[in-house]
């Protein structure tokens, strides 16, 4: 994840799009002086295709606060990156917290369903 320092342009992208599948929401803008709160997650998977299922189910949501919160999802060998980079820390909260809730429903829904079958 890089942070582009503040001073740059009044716009920039604070987070870059990784070439490893990785998926991010819409960017976060960064202005001059204000502080950036960080938080990553890391989760196993027993495989990397189980990791690949859990990330395509939980990109497809946006952040709700686009400009102010920026998420971006990974898939490293079987463990499912996250990085959220926002200005406000309670909407980091919120963001991280949604993102728990979802989460706890995509793994329950794989162990409910057993591992990938491939054809």
């Amino acid at each position: 994840m890089a942070v582009i320092p503040s001073g740059a342009h009044p716009v920039a992208r604070a987070l870059e799009a990784s070439r490893n599948s990785s998926k991010s929401t819409v960017p976060l803008t960064q202005r001059p002086g204000i502080r950036h709160h960080r938080f990553a997650l890391f989760v196993p998977f027993p495989t990397s295709s189980e990791a690949e299922i859990a990330c395509g189910s939980l990109t497809p949501d946006v952040e709700p606060h686009r400009g102010l919160v920026g998420k971006e999802l990974k898939v490293s060998g079987s463990m499912l990156e996250v990085h959220w980079i926002a200005e406000d820390c309670r909407l980091l909260r919120i963001s991280i917290m949604n993102f728990l809730d979802q989460l706890f429903l995509v793994v329950n829904t794989i162990q409910l369903f057993g591992p990938p079958v491939s054809c």
